[in-house]
């Protein structure tokens, strides 16, 4: 397995490499952010362990470069700061993992296991569906440039269904997972709040991107136009 460790730290990074090459992994360094972002684009890793304070680009910046040029290498955030500000940040713009020093090195090796496990899956930190964004960590949503404002359930509702365009989902899937396994109502809700995104994001753009399969459920175009 070969990773990519991003640290300026001179000593702490000397450390990372020579204890995961003892484990047996192969360790590219790079002291900044700009080369670790150069390094992830031009060779394959399984892995990449990102210090955020970095000369040249912080990690931050390399995380969100990294994701829109949709390299999905799993990346586990290694870094001294411990203001959960920080931590929602990276993991909302991509990071996978995210650990502080200073941090056990049997954790650091269980949690970079556990993302070799899962692979480079593509998992954006923006959902789309051909001009439909959504953005889940700052709810926002948009048709082409034009931001569009939701409810709080109706937003619900387009996430689920974003995280699955191109497949069908039934009735039951929508209220499992966005009204909730107990919930009692009348089901026809669902239909109620599909009509609701349709009027909003569909019919005004002369788009159809939620789509009725009858007699199924619901599907979300991933390039409808």
């Amino acid at each position: 397995m070969r990773l990519l460790v991003v640290e300026d730290e001179t000593v702490m990074a000397a450390g990372l490499r020579s204890g995961l090459e003892a484990e047996g992994f192969t360790v590219d360094v790079a002291a900044d952010g700009i080369d670790g972002l150069w390094l992830a684009g031009e060779h394959s890793y399984d892995a990449i362990v990102l210090d955020l304070m970095l000369p040249g680009l912080d990690g931050h910046s390399v995380c969100r470069e990294l994701r829109a040029a949709q390299n999905w290498t799993p990346v586990l955030v290694l870094t001294a700061r411990d203001d959960e500000r920080d931590e929602v940040g990276a993991l909302d713009i991509g990071a996978d993992d995210y650990l502080t020093k200073p941090f056990s090195y049997a954790v650091l090796l269980a949690r970079l296991r556990s993302l070799l496990r899962r692979g480079a899956t593509e998992r954006p930190a923006v959902l789309e569906a051909g001009d439909l964004r959504l953005d889940p960590a700052t709810k926002q949503v948009w048709r082409g440039a034009n931001e569009v404002a939701l409810t709080a359930r109706e937003l619900a509702l387009l996430e689920f269904l974003l995280r699955r365009r191109g497949q069908v989902v039934s009735k039951r899937q929508v209220l499992d997972h966005v009204w909730g396994e107990d919930f009692e109502g009348d089901p026809n809700i669902v239909e109620v709040y599909v009509r609701h995104l349709r009027n909003k994001l569909d019919r005004p753009f002369d788009r159809e991107t939620i789509r009725t399969v009858r007699g199924a459920g619901y599907r979300v175009e991933p390039d409808a136009e």
